[in-house]
């Protein structure tokens, strides 16, 4: 066998229809669509419709809650920001902050998020002076451990869950 004498397998690729070239093609007119109504439109899909019937996402009950003004925070890990550091990304010697941090390409997509908070997944081996958003519990302990300091900046939430500044 040659490379020129390779081929598809009898059936693999069949010839397409042509639709919508005249009544004498049998697939003139209404190109195979039947006649009329949502069905016969383009770029139409009747998701969840069924038939008339009370539809299933209507059918379940509703759980839960979604609350429309939570804040989303991009994840920091302590691991991140040595590897940055190490790589010469970021100084050690200068305070950091949320903006450092989105031009050295350590946090992204800075749009989608309320603002950066601090996790422990990894480890710190320099001190540095660090303000953020949010930080664990264990970050923060982590950071002061490696003779640094970790300053958040997000207001207290209602609860009273969210850590002020922590030095």
């Amino acid at each position: 066998m040659k490379l020129h004498e390779i081929r598809d397998n009898p059936g693999a690729r069949p010839k397409s229809k042509r639709i919508g070239r005249g009544i004498g093609s049998g697939k003139g007119k209404t190109g195979g669509r039947g006649v009329k109504g949502q069905k016969a439109r383009t770029g139409v899909r009747l998701n969840g419709f069924e038939g008339g019937q009370l539809p299933i996402y209507r059918r379940l009950p509703k759980r839960g809650f979604v609350n429309p003004t939570r804040k989303v925070y991009a994840p920091l890990n302590l691991g991140m920001l040595d590897k940055a550091i190490e790589a010469g990304r970021l100084p050690a010697d200068q305070p950091i902050d949320e903006a450092m941090l989105r031009a050295a390409g350590v946090v992204r997509r800075a749009t989608k998020f309320a603002g950066v908070r601090l996790l422990a997944k990894g480890e710190i081996r320099r001190p540095v002076t660090i303000t953020v958003s949010g930080a664990s519990a264990a970050a923060v302990a982590a950071v002061q451990a490696a003779g640094g300091s970790v300053t958040t900046t997000a207001a207290p939430t209602a609860a009273g869950t969210e850590a002020g500044p922590a030095a």
